[in-house]
């Protein structure tokens, strides 16, 4: 006899099959629809533009203050990302695997 979970786990993805998909047609304008792709720019030059701009004194300290600390924000929530997805003490649990008796 087929466990619950198994049967539950091939009975959600033909249910989500029978779901009626949004209409999409009519969202976007049509001047939207129309207007070319955004240019893709390199970094480089931007960056350089921007260190030029600081050195010449054309940016303020007092403009460029809430830059930098959006920019110190955003470089600590990615160190924050960077750190291990499981925690130590369960990746240590889970690479011991299960025992083949407890799956009796």
């Amino acid at each position: 006899m087929p466990r619950p979970a198994l049967c539950l786990a091939l009975l959600l993805p033909a249910l989500a099959g029978c779901a009626d998909l949004p209409a999409l047609e009519g969202r976007v304008s049509a001047d939207i629809a129309a207007a070319p792709y955004p240019a893709i720019t390199p970094l480089g030059p931007i960056l350089a533009r921007a260190d030029a701009l600081a050195v010449s004194g054309r940016a303020s300290p007092a403009a460029l203050a809430p830059v930098e600390a959006r920019l110190a924000a955003l470089r600590a929530r990615a160190d924050a990302l960077r750190g291990p997805v499981i925690p130590p003490a369960q990746r240590a649990r889970l690479l011991r695997g299960v025992a083949a008796d407890a799956l009796q």
